[in-house]
């Protein structure tokens, strides 16, 4: 009901249980909850908020934007890792436009010697997006990288199709995540136990032929699944990383770090947060007596 409800809500309202998935709605947020994440020997990937632009106008100023975070982000001394969505440039309006966008944010960021996250959107999306992600990786083979959701059917495939951009000096590097949009049954796995078989074939794939795996997982199943992998295959420490969200199961996540295992954590922010907000309680509404607890006892 509360899900059903948000969109209708106050932004004031809403914010009570949106600050704490989200840095803040301006940059220094996001850089100073980086640095605090960092002084915890934990990684980040900040991303500014916004996706599905309907003017190419839109495109252009989030391209400026993120250059500008870019040259930002170095001068405060953080590693410069970077998530980024493609319809925030224009995707579905104009791909070649899109393309030249996220190129030069990319090339911005190899010059800093950065790296650039290339996220997966929406089933629409996905023969695009792997499209965009081959042209960038060719050019700028340690700069960029792209999510995998396994609960689309597709996914391992996808993976096996992109061997050819793997190799023993550069491997490719995936996030992968399970998947959040809402996807017809003839395409994507519906039942959790069906879509973790499916997380963790896809992982053991990527340990088989040395592909960096950004384990972005919040289920503990899933990360015991990966840590047995980890030690069947016998990984390197600095061929995989776990990946969380910001403010999203921080024990599971310090039950990590404290197993030695490396851990980056998704930074949002942006005057955009309100559809995040909206996004994130959709795909999890068990999380809506965090914002009845916000109102009744933080006020």
């Amino acid at each position: 009901m509360i899900a059903g409800m948000l969109p209708y809500m106050p932004k004031k309202f809403v914010w009570l249980f949106s600050k704490r998935y989200i840095a803040g709605k301006h940059r220094d947020d996001a850089i100073r909850i980086s640095k605090e994440l960092n002084a915890m020997g934990i990684m980040v990937t900040i991303d500014v908020l916004g996706e599905f632009i309907t003017k190419l106008e839109e495109a252009e100023a989030n391209k400026k934007e993120y250059l500008s975070l870019i040259d930002y982000i170095d001068s405060q001394k953080i590693a410069l890792n970077v998530s980024l969505k493609p319809t925030m440039f224009g995707l579905l309006i104009d791909k070649e436009k899109c393309y030249q966008y996220i190129r030069e944010i990319v090339q911005k960021a190899a010059g800093y010697n950065g790296f650039i996250r290339v996220d997966m959107e929406d089933s629409q999306c996905v023969d695009m997006e792997i499209e965009l992600f081959r042209k960038l990786k060719k050019e700028f083979p340690e700069n960029v990288g792209l999510v995998v959701q396994a609960y689309l059917k597709r996914t391992l495939d996808d993976l096996k199709n992109m061997l050819d951009l793997n190799t023993p000096e550069i491997p490719t590097n995936y996030r992968l995540c399970k998947g959040i949009y809402v996807e017809p049954a003839e395409i994507a796995f519906k039942e959790k136990d069906v879509i973790n078989q499916h997380y963790l074939e896809d992982l053991e794939f990527m340990f088989q032929n040395n592909i960096y795996a950004g384990i972005a997982t919040h289920d503990k199943k899933l990360v015991d699944g990966a840590y047995e992998l980890i030690k069947k295959y016998n990984v390197p420490k600095d061929m995989y990383e776990f990946q969380m969200l910001y403010g999203v199961t921080p024990d599971l996540r310090k039950s990590i770090v404290d197993a030695g295992h490396r851990m980056r954590v998704y930074v949002p922010f942006g005057e955009k947060w309100f559809a995040y907000s909206t996004r994130r309680l959709k795909e999890n509404p068990r999380m809506a007596w965090l914002i009845i607890r916000a109102i009744f006892i933080r006020g």
